[in-house]
């Protein structure tokens, strides 16, 4: 009779239905390749993102950059309440729908022009800060997985490849731009060391 229970339960043991379920394994760290693969991609994301182009409309401040050394805008226009301009200068004022035909004219877009949110501030940021800010929906107002669909098919953001006269554009390919920030992201999202950390 023992040998029989003893055989019993080894059969019960053996049924697909009465194993318990294995514990998932966490997913895998990134290898070392593909995090130095994912670093170098960032240098070109970083790169871009501190390019005038993008850099005069992520400022720190309330006050917007322009011209190619991102100086402060002038006429004092400021961010406004929901990052279009102040009630009294609004950016549509000035930026209309498309690119002037002349040098110094106010740059226009289809997609309309305004600020960034205060909190996706490029301005000052080192790579190590911005890779963080990125990273943070709460400030970047994202998932990663939409900054890459931003920066492909944002009709605002392709204006930097098409400034208009007397602007340099972005001078990476926007092509290459979102397969860099796709690289970056697939690698894991590495973080630059700080300078500090780095010396």
């Amino acid at each position: 009779m023992r040998a029989i229970s003893l055989l019993i339960s080894a059969v019960t043991l053996a049924s697909p239905g009465c194993q318990p379920e294995p514990a998932p394994s966490p997913p895998p760290a990134p290898p070392e390749a593909a995090s130095d693969q994912g670093l170098a991609a960032f240098e070109t994301v970083y790169s871009v993102l501190q390019h005038p182009r993008c850099l005069n409309c992520h400022p720190a401040g309330d006050r917007p950059l322009q011209h190619d050394d991102s100086r402060p805008h002038g006429m004092n226009v400021l961010r406004g309440p929901d990052d279009a301009g102040h009630p009294a200068l609004k950016c549509s004022a000035c930026h209309q729908q498309a690119n002037q035909g002349l040098a110094h004219l106010p740059p226009g877009n289809p997609a309309g022009w305004r600020l960034a949110p205060r909190e996706m501030a490029f301005e000052g940021r080192s790579p190590r800060a911005l890779a963080l800010q990125l990273k943070d929906p709460a400030q970047s107002h994202m998932t990663l997985e939409a900054s890459i669909a931003h920066v492909r098919d944002d009709a605002l953001v392709g204006w930097g490849w098409d400034p208009g006269p007397g602007r340099a554009a972005v001078p990476v390919p926007r092509a290459e731009l979102v397969a860099a920030f796709q690289t970056w992201v697939e690698a894991g999202a590495p973080v630059p060391a700080d300078e500090e950390e780095a010396r």
